[in-house]
């Protein structure tokens, strides 16, 4: 295997990697703060689209961890990144909250449910069944069905949520159309933040905690990853998947001095 170069540019995922159900990891205040005194590009990354940048600025500051708005991509930024490519100034019928009605808007989107360009699906707590049969409706009507992200299940305080992708099956079984997931595993959202940090995937890393996810992502998008088994990826399951990470560790604290 040919040897890789030196890191330059890190991306790393928030919940699971940084925090745990709210609170932060330790390690993560650290890290962030050896990253941001080194002045390497980084990247905190989450597909749950529910929180703006600023709003998940805020909550991490809560917590401790300082991370600047444009140092946090989301899978809401990627979906109207590829939208804004794809057809720029379109239309969508959006269920989801603020930080994928922001992105669309920020792109210049018109949000409607008379005859959209495409149905988008993000996170939200409070799915509504009158809103899901809308959404049905217009793309059996010919709208496209986009999707922000492929989770299946969120974590809470009580327990595993049902989150995105569970939701999108139900929208896929009742349309007979599979969505375009825009976040992670997508290598479409890694590349897009790599971008936005002007990050090359050769010399960038990606630090997750699942392997269906994180870890995928950034071994399609070409880049050195590491899994931490703080969140959803016990040791036991690695072996289970076809691929493996370049590097297993306890917890994000054993990569503060890899900065």
């Amino acid at each position: 295997m040919a040897e890789r170069k030196p890191i330059e540019s890190w991306l790393t995922d928030m919940d699971g990697v940084l925090i745990h159900e709210g609170i932060p990891i330790p390690g993560a205040a650290e890290f962030i703060k050896r990253l941001r005194e080194s002045g390497k590009p980084f990247l905190v990354l989450t597909n749950n689209s529910i929180y703006t940048p600023r709003d998940l600025q805020a909550r991490l500051a809560r917590m401790g961890l300082d991370v600047p708005v444009d140092n946090i991509w989301t899978s809401a930024l990627a979906t109207a990144k590829f939208l804004e490519a794809q057809r720029p100034d379109g239309t969508a019928y959006v269920i989801g909250e603020a930080g994928l009605t922001t992105a669309l808007h920020d792109i210049g989107y018109i949000l409607t449910d008379h005859e959209p360009d495409y149905v988008v699906l993000g996170e939200t707590r409070t799915y509504s069944f009158e809103a899901l049969t809308r959404a049905i409706r217009l793309i059996n009507g010919g709208a496209r069905f986009i999707c922000t992200n492929p989770d299946e299940t969120g974590p809470s305080t009580e327990g595993p949520l049902p989150a995105t992708g569970a939701v999108a099956a139900l929208i896929t079984k009742a349309t007979g159309k599979d969505p375009y997931f825009a976040g992670k595993p997508n290598p479409l959202m890694m590349r897009t933040g790599l971008n936005a940090i002007g990050a090359h995937s050769e010399t960038s890393a990606m630090i997750g905690d699942r392997m269906d996810t994180d870890v995928l992502a950034g071994l399609e998008a070409g880049m050195e990853t590491f899994l931490v088994l703080t969140g959803m990826t016990n040791p036991a399951d690695i072996d289970r998947y076809p691929f493996r990470p370049s590097t297993v560790v306890d917890s994000i604290a054993d990569l503060v001095d890899r900065v």
